[in-house]
């Protein structure tokens, strides 16, 4: 069965455009860890933060070191004489915060290993596997990158709910990418076409779907960044730079580097 007759978009004809996109932002996000480094929230370093509602309704967030009851209490009484409300109080051991690093890496790991090994054992091939988990490593880089940038620029900081946004961005890349993969492996059992032509017709077919999904969740955390809290703001924030990310890797850097493996195996099989 031949599937050359179906008008699809070529889009594997911009790869490299595609990888440059994305290898540009992965080096400025590199540079700018490396250059101002990642401003680290109170839940990995240990220390005490207290916010505060002033009389104004202005909020006033605080961050202390490690501090003593007698010394937290002071700060609470300063607050209250000058008639602002205490909202959160939050305060994190020296020892709790290296063992959350810790578990953070080791979560990263375990889920990126596992995503790995079942693609590869869903889709009978490791090309599969590596390519989805490359794809998913690029948002993850992405995502920490951009967030150097903005703790730098608007404060923002690595923190617990930070790492749960990480996890979940990885959880959605892999989603896209598995409908992607998905579509191809449909399209192998019906036609003999190379897996270039096939990638063309499947990103074709699921392109819109992909937008219409991705844009669903953007509007929502949009509008969560604008309207939430102080606390909420960055964890959104990561999550919609994750899912722009996502959305992009999927098609753009998942697939291109699936078919790219495909031909180099295959001209190193011709050679032999």
């Amino acid at each position: 069965m031949s599937l050359v007759s179906i008008n699809i978009v070529n889009w594997m004809k911009y790869r490299p455009l595609f990888l440059s996109i994305s290898t540009i932002v992965i080096i400025v996000g590199i540079l700018s860890i490396l250059k101002w480094g990642l401003k680290i929230g109170i839940d990995f370093k240990g220390g005490t933060l207290i916010e505060y509602r002033l009389q104004n309704g202005e909020k006033k967030v605080e961050r202390y070191g490690q501090l003593g009851d007698v010394q937290i209490e002071k700060i609470r009484s300063d607050y209250k004489a000058q008639g602002a409300t205490e909202e959160r109080l939050e305060t994190v051991g020296p020892t709790i915060g290296p063992e959350l690093v810790k578990k953070t890496i080791y979560g990263l790991a375990i889920s990126t290993s596992l995503i790995l090994l079942w693609i590869a054992y869903q889709f009978k091939s490791i090309k599969f596997g590596i390519s989805a988990t490359v794809a998913t490593l690029h948002d993850a880089i992405v995502v920490i990158g951009m967030y150097s940038i903005l703790g730098h620029f608007f404060g923002a900081e690595i923190d617990f709910l930070f790492v749960t946004a990480l996890l979940t961005i990885i959880s959605f890349s892999v989603h896209d990418t598995i409908v992607v993969y998905d579509r191809i492996r449909e399209l192998q059992k019906k036609s003999d076409e190379d897996l270039k032509t096939l990638a063309n017709m499947a990103l074709s077919e699921t392109m819109v779907r992909s937008i219409n999904n991705s844009f669903t969740i953007i509007f929502m955390l949009a509008a969560l960044i604008l309207l939430g809290g102080e606390t909420t703001k960055w964890f959104a924030s990561a999550l919609l730079i994750g899912t722009i990310s996502g959305t992009y890797s999927s098609p753009f850097v998942a697939v291109p580097i699936l078919v790219t493996w495909d031909e180099i195996q295959k001209k190193l099989k011709n050679r032999a």
